[in-house]
């Protein structure tokens, strides 16, 4: 059996006194799609920034693609191979859509500017960059906003070009938080799909955070984690998740609470 591509192994993160993470441990193999939901609060989000070294770990282990990132820096993770989207985008406003996405691909530059642009492939490798960005536009279906300015988006917009800028680092691993936020109902199950087939064709093992438990569980992916409190509740199919009462209690309490 390979190694999993991602292994987070007795993952714990405090703040103060408060435990938003408590011993979590679970795995996600290369090019597999999986979910991750849970209510409002739940650590999701800090166990994204925990695994991407935004955050330190109070104890625990991450391993990415086979290597101990466990206290490594966000640029240093990166370089493994893992990209990561935010729940909030972050584009630079005053650059074209396609000018966001020529800037993440690795290993670009030369600390020698010079020889950067003396290399004899440099500018065949720019046409290359060019033609992936274009091309990842056209799978988000966003060609048609290639030369407007980020500022000039809609939220939905905005997010899908935060998703290009992820996979023009050419990741083997992604961490997408909620990627379909503020995206139109029709348009999210179309970036679903398009995120399915790149774990197919493309070999890219995905974790997703999703706030809405009926759409994560309408899309086709090969598990969902499920987090309460800081702690992984479950984790199953989607079939398993959907006949779970913990899981529906997770979100929507039990029914004596209710009924206070």
């Amino acid at each position: 059996m390979n190694a999993p591509a991602l292994k987070v192994s007795e993952l714990t993160k405090e703040f103060g006194g408060l435990r938003a993470i408590d011993g979590i441990s679970f795995e996600v193999g290369q090019g597999e799609f999986v979910g991750l939901i849970g209510p409002n609060g739940c650590g999701k989000t800090t166990t994204f920034n925990c695994i991407s070294g935004l955050l330190p770990t109070s104890s625990g282990q991450v391993q990415v693609l086979g290597y101990n990132a466990t206290g490594l820096r966000p640029d240093q993770i990166q370089n493994l191979g893992l990209t990561r989207t935010f729940q909030h985008t972050w584009l630079w406003r005053e650059m074209t859509v396609i000018e966001n996405l020529l800037v993440p691909p690795r290993r670009q530059f030369s600390p020698n500017l010079l020889l950067a642009l003396l290399r004899p492939n440099s500018r065949k490798m720019e046409a290359q960059r060019l033609s992936d960005a274009y091309s990842v536009l056209e799978v988000l279906e966003i060609s048609h906003v290639a030369n407007q300015l980020a500022s000039e988006l809609s939220g939905g917009q905005s997010k899908l070009v935060d998703i290009g800028r992820a996979l023009m680092s050419s990741p083997d691993f992604l961490l997408l938080d909620e990627p379909v936020a503020g995206v139109a109902g029709p348009l999210a199950e179309r970036i679903f799909q398009n995120l399915r087939s790149l774990t197919a064709s493309r070999g890219i093992g995905m974790l997703v955070i999703e706030h809405n438990m009926d759409f994560i569980l309408r899309n086709d992916v090969d598990r969902i984690i499920v987090m309460d409190a800081g702690r992984i509740l479950m984790e199953g199919t989607p079939d398993e998740i959907r006949k779970s009462s913990a899981v529906v209690e997770a979100y929507l309490g039990s029914p004596e609470q209710n009924s206070q």
